[in-house]
């Protein structure tokens, strides 16, 4: 514990030095918090939470992170620990703002790490679940630090980890110009996921340093007494390229050498104004050849992260190999800042005050919107895009199509707490029924203790499958309504006939379309006559027990109704045999060359209105049945 307070300490003092202004007995507090929170307990990659907790602290410090960032850090494992506490406590205990990017940040985490997903749409949900960069931030802290564990890991665990930070957290770290992120993931996920290609290329760069020496450093220093002599204090950076950046151009060039590689070696000149950058464009290419081509003016152009910089390649310098050619970028300091931490570059609350989480959701929404899909398939990503994320008090993730309702909610925990809904908390206040839900918003359903459904529910869900469960409930609970009026309605039907009421067995039921049937089975048959979704009269002619023995039933026909007369002229969906009759609110029998719609009434008679009809915007969707007008009556 010792050991843990001084790693905190001083890293909360380099904070504070940064910024005056910080509190740190806030900032004190929580950490006790979670200290005590998380006791011994252990990450899932093998350390202690809290060192893993301080871990991911230490890689996020050079952001600059807020007090609500650091608590956030801090207690972003806080539910999902044995004693895990509640979204609201923490609200109690930190504030709103901490609660959200640890809600935030949890519900990344689960989506992440749930039902495997393919990369584009897990980048897509890293871009858009969240328009606060600070969670996307810690996410991508935490994926960092988890990289100096794997190696504890089984071997094919850990390179499943590597190569998702490959694949899809460093690219994520790019689109949103934190680059600084992105070379760190790169950097310890490559010889994880890649260990005999990253031996290769580790053992080709140090031939070719014995071969050629330190020449960049001394190239370096040509160049600025080079720009200090015409006028220009310049501050420069020597880089080499990544191995993981070089193994993908071997890859994509099919090449085999990394001496083939034209940007290999880089200078970084950084000055103080873009005029600067300009002149010293100017002066480096007095010194150097140009290459042709490789020449990109990100600083009128800049890439939809915000990245600047000017970028050339020049041969011949001072002291480089023949035939080595260096890459260099020339910005300002304050475009070096936004290429190391990109849209999180201004994040630091002593720069815009009260104002700055404002305009870093601008900033980065105003980024996303900029870039170009991060998925191919249109039609998949606009899927993706259609649904939202929300989390139970206990910060399980559950997926919701959009627009959908706290009910449609309550049904996709668990049928059982739809069935028995009261009212419900989203983000700890009280909502009303029609609310609309929200990605990452924090719902508690409070129940009654036994069901209480409402028809008028099946008007709120915006879910099938929440639909069907509340009909199925419903339809369960008026059974035995239901297969009594079937009953009277199948007796009426066979006294038409002339023929016996139904016994107590249901005899006339036991043999159904060539099938025998059990007592439950007949009485659905019942049921579905007493709802309305049968014909008594249909369900008759199926009986086995009629078919062939009563001529009424099978060969004759009774007297046609008005209603039976009507459906010579149309043709109902699937042709069925139902009896329709013309509404009169639009009268579609007047112009017979209009598109019509069929409505299920309950008589089980088809009304058949014009497809414009006003009428049809409150009608059930479920009793609508698709008509069509006759081709004679057409003609």
């Amino acid at each position: 514990m010792v050991q843990h307070a001084a790693t905190f300490t001083a890293l909360i003092q380099g904070i504070q030095e940064r910024t005056p202004s910080f509190n740190a007995g806030r900032v004190l507090e929580g950490y006790r918090f979670a200290r005590d929170l998380y006791a011994d307990e252990q990450h899932w990659s093998g350390m202690s939470i809290i060192d893993h907790a301080l871990g991911v602290l230490e890689i996020l410090a050079p952001f600059e992170p807020d007090e609500d960032a650091i608590l956030a850090c801090l207690l972003h494992h806080a539910l999902l620990t044995p004693n895990a506490v509640t979204l609201t406590e923490l609200e109690d205990h930190f504030g709103s703002d901490v609660r959200q990017l640890v809600s935030g940040v949890h519900l990344l985490t689960s989506l992440m790490h749930g039902e495997r997903n393919s990369i584009g749409d897990l980048r897509l949900m890293l871009l858009s679940v969240s328009d606060d960069v600070r969670t996307i931030l810690i996410t991508l802290c935490d994926r960092c630090f988890v990289l100096n564990s794997v190696g504890a890991l089984p071997r094919m665990r850990a390179r499943t980890i590597a190569s998702d930070v490959l694949n899809l957290y460093a690219p994520v770290a790019a689109r949103l110009g934190i680059y600084s992120l992105k070379h760190e993931l790169e950097r310890r996920a490559f010889p994880i996921c890649y260990p005999s290609d990253a031996e290769r290329i580790t053992g080709q760069l140090s031939e070719l340093h014995r071969a050629t020496g330190d020449f960049l450093t001394a190239t370096a220093r040509v160049l600025e007494q080079h720009c200090v002599e015409n006028g220009l204090h310049v501050q420069l950076e020597c880089r080499e390229k990544q191995a993981y950046s070089i193994f993908r151009k071997l890859d994509s060039k099919s090449l085999s050498s990394v001496e083939d590689i034209y940007d290999l070696f880089a200078i970084r000149v950084i000055v103080s104004t873009p005029e600067e950058c300009y002149r010293v464009l100017g002066l480096l290419h007095t010194l150097g050849r140009p290459l042709a081509h490789r020449f990109k003016d990100y600083i009128a152009f800049p890439k939809p992260n915000g990245y600047q910089s000017l970028h050339t390649t020049l041969a011949q310098l001072p002291y480089a190999p023949k035939d080595t050619a260096i890459e260099v970028q020339v910005r300002t300091h304050a475009m070096h800042r936004e290429a190391k931490y990109g849209v999180a570059a201004h994040w630091s609350y002593k720069e815009y005050g009260a104002t700055r989480q404002a305009m870093e959701h601008v900033q980065l929404k105003k980024m996303l919107t900029a870039q170009e899909p991060v998925l191919e398939d249109a039609v998949h990503r606009q899927s993706l895009a259609d649904h939202i994320f929300v989390l139970t008090p206990k910060g399980d993730v559950i997926e919701l199509p959009e627009g959908a309702t706290l009910l449609d909610f309550a049904f996709q925990v668990h049928t059982d707490l739809g069935l028995s809904f009261r009212s419900a908390r989203v983000n700890g206040g009280i909502v009303p029924l029609d609310y609309q839900l929200e990605n990452g918003d924090v719902v508690e359903i409070l129940k009654y203790r036994t069901p209480r459904p409402s028809p008028q529910w099946m008007q709120m869900l915006r879910m099938a499958s929440s639909r069907s469960k509340l009909k199925r409930y419903l339809n369960t609970q008026r059974r035995t309504e239901f297969v009594a009026r079937g009953r009277e309605l199948l007796n009426a039907e066979l006294r038409r006939h002339g023929l016996p009421a139904l016994d107590g067995d249901l005899t006339f039921l036991r043999s159904c379309d060539g099938e025998d049937l059990p007592l439950a089975r007949r009485e659905d048959l019942l049921m579905k006559i007493g709802q309305d979704s049968e014909r008594a009269s249909s369900v008759l002619q199926r009986l086995d027990a009629l078919r062939g023995s009563i001529p009424s039933v099978t060969m004759e026909r009774p007297q046609k109704s008005r209603a039976e007369h009507q459906h010579e002229h149309v043709v109902l969906e699937g042709e069925m045999p139902m009896p329709t009759r013309y509404a009169k609110c639009c009268k579609p029998q007047e112009d017979t060359r209009v598109p019509i719609i069929g409505i299920v009434n309950r008589l089980g008679e088809v009304m058949i209105h014009r497809r414009t009809c006003r009428m049809l915007k409150n009608a059930n969707p479920e009793r609508q049945i698709g008509a069509m007008w006759k081709q004679t009556v057409r003609s």
